[in-house]
């Protein structure tokens, strides 16, 4: 075996990855989906978009040649005969060719993460690979209908959905995920439909069972995945916020008043504007919620937007008191109108 293998190795660097690229043709992927080189097109134009999205053109440029080179082993001796080998051995000829290591890496760990608990791809590049290779699985999975269902999961949908949200989170890419998936479908054409509906639902749902792993209880986790956070990288901090927030003396008053605001404003007759007219604040108590989220709202979104939530949430508690004094003491649905209307605003 040791002798096969050195002859293989021996015989495989007489050629270049690049020289087989052309191979990859004729090498059937799926019926509907193509060949190995039509997938290799796709992963390339997908690679390319997510370089794009992070504004670094040279990354792109790098990402797009691991991306060609990536799947080029599998038609060489070597790999034909050890199929473990895949990307292992496509990174010693990429250096035998005398390729960039950034590359070289890439093409080795675009497969990462392979299992629960492995390593991530160890550059930028890889990472770019390896979710576009994750994401053209999905998508086009998705697109033609070829779901997971029950046990079965035959091309590991499952698995690469947890790859795709662990780079996400763990490199701290600022991409959002809806935009990710709508500019892989392109690189299709009208090979596919469009699921990406159904993939987020399918994305959200392995992210929602992580997370719980990893000991956030079901009410944080629905808490902070209800409103579809697209920057998975936030998630932690989110939810790191809840936590916070719930712990605080005023949380259940709150999150009760919240409830109440919401139940109010779904059996609003009209759409309901958010916005006052300080002139119609007649009662003490409206004036006093007025100003109070006045004052504490701006700083709760600049916090917010800062991506400091949990001094957003803490920031948000002082309006306890003002909000029970409002339910206290002010009837919403007043027969004037236009005060209605304007304390459906101060609510909204």
């Amino acid at each position: 075996r040791l002798a096969d293998a050195k002859f293989f190795f021996d015989q495989d660097r007489k050629k270049t990855l690049a020289s087989r690229v052309e191979g990859l043709g004729k090498v059937v992927y799926h019926n509907k989906l193509g060949t190995q080189g039509e997938r290799v097109d796709r992963v390339r134009a997908i690679a390319k978009s997510i370089g794009q999205q992070l504004g670094d053109s040279a990354l792109a440029r790098q990402a797009d040649l691991a991306a060609q080179l990536a799947k080029t082993d599998l038609v060489t001796d070597m790999v034909g005969e050890f199929p473990e080998l895949q990307g292992t051995m496509g990174r010693y000829y990429a250096l035998n060719d005398g390729l960039d290591v950034a590359v070289a890496d890439a093409i080795e760990d675009h497969y990462k993460p392979r299992f629960a608990g492995d390593e991530l791809p160890r550059n930028d590049v890889g990472v770019i690979v390896a979710l576009a290779d994750k994401l053209e699985t999905l998508v086009g999975m998705f697109g033609i209908g070829n779901l997971p269902t029950g046990d079965r999961d035959p091309f590991a949908l499952r698995r690469h959905a947890l790859g795709v949200i662990r780079m996400l989170v763990e490199k701290d890419l600022q991409l959002d995920l809806e935009t990710l998936l709508v500019s892989t479908l392109p690189a299709f054409g009208d090979k596919i439909t469009d699921a990406t509906p159904a993939l987020l639902d399918f994305i959200y749902d392995r992210l929602a069972g992580n997370l719980r792993e990893q000991g956030f209880s079901a009410q944080q986790v629905d808490a902070v995945l209800a409103l579809r956070p697209q920057r998975l990288a936030d998630v932690q901090k989110r939810l790191e916020a809840v936590r916070a927030f719930a712990a605080l003396p005023e949380a259940p008053a709150l999150a009760a008043a919240n409830k109440r605001v919401g139940n109010i404003l779904k059996k609003a007759e009209t759409a309901v504007q958010a916005r006052v007219d300080a002139s119609l604040l007649q009662e003490a108590a409206e004036q006093e919620l007025n100003q109070a989220l006045q004052t504490a709202v701006p700083r709760a979104d600049a916090q917010f937007a800062e991506g400091d939530y949990t001094a957003s949430l803490q920031t948000l508690a002082v309006l306890r008191a003002p909000v029970d004094a409002f339910f206290d003491k002010v009837m919403v649905n007043a027969e004037d109108p236009a005060l209605k209307a304007n304390r459906l605003g101060l609510l909204a």
